[in-house]
């Protein structure tokens, strides 16, 4: 829900956005000069307006003075992989189902240092949604539709328009709704429903000093939780029965969140800006079931009904300085973030934590643009407390690194939380994480190659982890780890074509645990994707295709379990999730502004009847037809 405060923020944006487009009006109202010929462009015979002429950039690019506007993205390259498993190369597990929770298989170093709710299985259904920032000649809209089978769907729908020159404005509509997959009843039996939109608009003034970006984004995701299979009535191959009961019937998540941002600056001399940052974030997550009690480890409040709330809302205020100096980009800032965490059912208890509190941040952000394609830079950002982050980036046409060092906080809900089904109050200390990579790239003419690693390395980490049961009959606890886990990951891509229009691309990673302590990092030796696709244009020049297929297989390893009530996942002991191969075969095509595309998923399966377990409990996405069209119109 968005506060009072929220509401007048967001009016008063809104004015703010009406009294600049005044101004802007009348600045344009002085007599048009004189017209010599004719200056109508001709949009009704030809196409002026296209990919071309819209161009888009983020704010990234924005805040470091690098407009960098490119046109939009029409190449067929992975334009057939919707769900957010292969949108995202492989690298997350989810619960076989598009819009369930998601966890990253190879763990990264965080972003955020200091307060967190904690809560990060629906994270990038949100995080990864950010809008991009537009300047269009003309009306843009596209509309990405997916029907996937057995009632699998999700739509993107996009519109922005610069209502002057110097003013832009759109928004994002994207829901993902899906049925159920195992006991569906009905065609509209749905699983997962999820609503994100946003709404965004950037202003530049007339002399370009001051330059404004604001936008609204908001989301709720609600999955009915199945439990995966219950594998004591389905022992080994029998798990993949399509009739197979699922352990939970009468059990729900949900995730909202909301937030409004705001950056702006403010040029007082060519090498120098002032700039202002504002966030305002909410943030609840629920657990709800009718389920029965028995079934779950544990029961800590009695009722007949699980109804769990946490909540998080945070504000930062950021403000600094920052410009070019050459080619060197400068920044520096200080910030404060005020934070909130609650529980329905902690509000009267004694926590070893403080769950309401401000952070303060110093921070610096610097950059060097060698020559067109080679950029360095990097940052250094300390949270009053001992908690800090350092990182450094390279991009260059042979050499690709990054790293970064984080000292930052545990989230809350693994230090104290407290729902129907789980317990606990306890305190961690800062988290370490260091992480390095680098790939190096080599190409001639067709050929890509790409060899390089990734060093991880994780001092204090604090993850979910299954235990013997207590006298509560928990057995699902956080964890700080008091040693340290190293990871060394080489990896080697690759793209090549065999015969003419016929290109390979294979991806190989080799991860070696050099050391585990506590025994808590789960990752597979190998990690593969492939592509074999012939690529073409035909009729004429008039359709552009790829036929291929997709490969993905990685080695039998103890794959992270999903625990339902707290929306977590944990290491385990006792499940393997054993080595299969994916192979998903697909048709895409594009004719003028027109993309489409046809996948059938696990191609295997189709023929063998046995499937695969992404995460213990749960099968991985079944033998299914999909299609996806979208289309973009520029008037």
């Amino acid at each position: 829900m968005i506060t009072g405060f929220h509401r007048i923020f967001l009016l008063l944006a809104l004015s703010l956005l009406c009294v600049l487009h005044a101004q802007g009006q009348r600045s344009r109202t002085k007599p048009p000069p004189t017209r010599v010929g004719s200056t109508i462009v001709d949009d009704s015979t030809k196409m002026v307006y296209g990919p071309e002429s819209t161009r888009w950039t983020t704010e990234k690019d924005l805040f470091k003075n690098r407009p960098n506007y490119r046109p939009l993205d029409t190449t067929l390259s992975e334009y057939h992989r919707w769900t957010y498993v292969q949108r995202f190369q492989n690298f997350y597990q989810d619960l076989g189902v598009v819009g369930t929770a998601l966890n990253e298989i190879f763990p990264s170093a965080p972003d955020v240092i200091g307060a967190t709710s904690g809560f990060k299985s629906y994270s990038p259904y949100y995080g990864t949604q950010e809008p991009v920032y537009f300047d269009t000649k003309s009306p843009f809209s596209r509309f990405h539709i997916i029907w996937g089978g057995k009632g699998r769907a999700l739509t993107t729908v996009e519109f922005s328009r610069n209502i002057s020159p110097r003013w832009n404005f759109g928004f994002n509509y994207r829901p993902i709704l899906v049925d159920k997959q195992l006991q569906s009843f009905s065609n509209n039996d749905q699983m997962v429903i999820s609503h994100y939109y946003d709404f965004y608009t950037t202003y530049n003034s007339k002399n370009s000093r001051y330059f404004l970006l604001f936008n609204f984004r908001r989301i709720r995701h609600q999955v009915a939780e199945t439990g995966g299979v219950d594998t004591t009535a389905y022992p080994g191959d029998a798990i993949f029965d399509p009739n197979a009961k699922p352990v939970l019937s009468q059990s729900k998540t949900e995730e909202f969140r909301a937030s409004f941002h705001i950056y702006q600056h403010y040029q007082l001399a060519s090498p120098f800006q002032l700039y202002h940052i504002a966030d305002f974030i909410e943030e609840e997550n629920r657990f709800l079931s009718k389920d029965d009690t028995l079934i779950f480890d544990a029961n800590m409040v009695l009722s007949d009904q699980a109804q769990d709330l946490a909540t998080f809302k945070s504000m930062r205020q950021e403000a600094g300085f920052k410009g070019n100096l050459g080619k060197v980009y400068y920044s520096a800032y200080y910030k404060l973030r005020t934070y909130r965490y609650g529980n329905r059912y902690l509000d009267s208890l004694t926590l070893p934590v403080e769950t309401t509190g401000n952070e303060q941040y110093l921070g610096l952000r610097a950059g060097f643009q060698l020559d067109s394609v080679t950029y360095v830079s990097g940052a250094a950002e300390y949270l009053f407390g001992g908690y800090y982050k350092i990182e450094a980036e390279l991009k260059s046409p042979w050499l690709d690194a990054s790293f970064r060092n984080t000292l930052s906080k545990p989230g809350f809900m693994q230090q104290v939380y407290r729902g129907s089904h789980d317990f606990w109050m306890q305190s961690f200390t800062g988290i370490n994480t260091t992480q390095a990579k680098g790939m190096i790239k080599i190409g001639r003419r067709d050929i890509q190659l790409k060899a390089g690693a990734a060093f991880t390395l994780f001092d204090r980490q604090v993850v979910f982890r299954e235990v013997s049961p207590g006298p509560d009959g928990q057995r699902v606890l956080p964890f700080q780890s008091t040693g340290n886990q190293i990871i060394l990951s080489p990896e080697v891509s690759l793209s090549m074509p065999i015969i003419p229009h016929v290109y390979f691309r294979p991806q190989v990673i080799y991860t070696s645990i050099v050391r585990n302590d506590d025994n808590i990092i789960k990752l597979p030796l190998f990690f593969v994707n492939a592509q074999l696709v012939y690529e073409h244009i035909v009729f004429r020049s008039k359709l552009q295709m790829q036929l291929g297929a997709d490969f993905h297989w990685r080695s039998t390893y103890q794959a992270l379990a999903y625990d339902t009530p707290t929306q977590s996942f944990y290491v385990q002991e006792g499940t393997y999730a054993r080595a299969y191969p994916v192979v998903d075969v697909f048709f895409v095509g594009k004719m003028s502004r027109f993309r489409f595309f046809v996948k059938y998923n696990n191609l295997i399966q189709a023929f063998t009847g046995k499937g695969y377990q992404i995460t213990p409990g749960y099968t991985g996405q079944r033998s299914v037809l999909d299609l996806g069209f979208d289309f973009m119109l520029f008037d």
